[in-house]
């Protein structure tokens, strides 16, 4: 439960702690950023505690709960169609034509790209912080970590250092349909197939984060297992979740399955069901995508 409500704080924290060391960013520039959300919100509220503005690029189809708290934080929100990377127009090469038309106007100000997906400074936050966090509190005995891939942050960073720490733990790719990593993983092919109401996570390149890694697992998974596993989980353990996090723990069971009974799986409950509840918590829209609506919202 980090500050701005997801594991994004991580690394916004890294990116903009490296930016500020290396006098790519002063305390009263402006950052800016394309994000399916939360790395946005996470890099506002770390923004505004350095006294920077920030400018964040945004696809349409994102929550309307994730858009509000931007505004909210007092970020300027850009809302662009939700195009392919190869797009000129995809919210991530956005963004940077934005931050380098802002370079050119601001003469007394700093502004920075924070560009997470290919700025390796979120990969070393999470093998700086994440992946020690779980080697000590499993007092060295995790056996397999896994995650889905959205800048790649997390699961490379993490896998660095838990490989280094021992090169038996094995690290899987949890991927939703409409990613192209599964196929990129399985048969070295990057091919996309189907599509997914989850967020932020999902790829169809090999971010600058990504390019020394390969997990030891892949799985693909479907709307309708997260959407269940994301229900079981409120109704039986009092957890309330994303779409993200739901995607995550039905790869930790098949990775349980593929390692055997005894075993120590890993995983990152990315942020709470809070941020879209007017979607997977939403009956209308989970009766709209043909999704499992849970008994007590019909």
């Amino acid at each position: 439960m980090n500050p701005g409500g997801s594991v994004k704080d991580r690394a916004a924290l890294g990116i903009l702690s490296d930016a500020i060391k290396n006098n790519l960013l002063k305390k009263d520039g402006i950052i800016v950023e394309g994000t399916a959300g939360n790395t946005g919100i996470s890099l506002t509220q770390l923004g505004n505690s350095i006294g920077c503005k920030t400018v964040i690029v945004m696809p349409e189809t994102q929550s309307d709960e994730k858009k509000r708290l931007l505004e909210i934080l007092g970020a300027e929100l850009i809302l662009v169609p939700a195009v392919p990377y190869k797009n000129p127009n995809n919210y991530v090469k956005y963004s940077k034509k934005i931050s380098e038309d802002l370079s050119k106007k601001e003469k007394k100000k700093t502004v920075f790209w924070a560009n997470q997906f290919d700025n390796t400074s979120n990969l070393d936050a999470h093998f700086n912080t994440t992946g020690p966090e779980i080697w000590e509190q499993t007092c060295g005995k995790v056996d397999g970590f896994v995650c889905a891939i959205g800048s790649g942050g997390t699961i490379a960073g993490v896998g660095k250092f838990l490989k280094k720490k021992n090169s038996k733990i094995r690290i899987g790719l949890s991927d939703p349909y409409g990613s192209a990593l599964y196929n990129y993983f399985s048969i070295n092919e990057m091919k996309s197939e189907g599509n997914s109401i989850t967020e932020g996570i999902g790829q169809g390149r090999i971010t600058k984060n990504l390019e020394n890694f390969k997990p030891d697992y892949s799985f693909r998974i479907s709307d309708e297992l997260a959407i269940i596993e994301l229900q079981n989980l409120l109704k039986k353990e009092g957890l309330y979740l994303g779409g993200s996090s739901a995607i995550n723990l039905v790869g930790a069971v098949e990775l349980a399955k593929k390692m055997g009974k005894g075993h120590t799986i890993c995983t990152i409950l990315c942020d709470s069901g809070q941020r879209y509840e007017s979607k997977i918590w939403n009956k209308e829209f989970l009766g709209n995508k043909k999704l499992p609506i849970p008994k007590w919202l019909i």
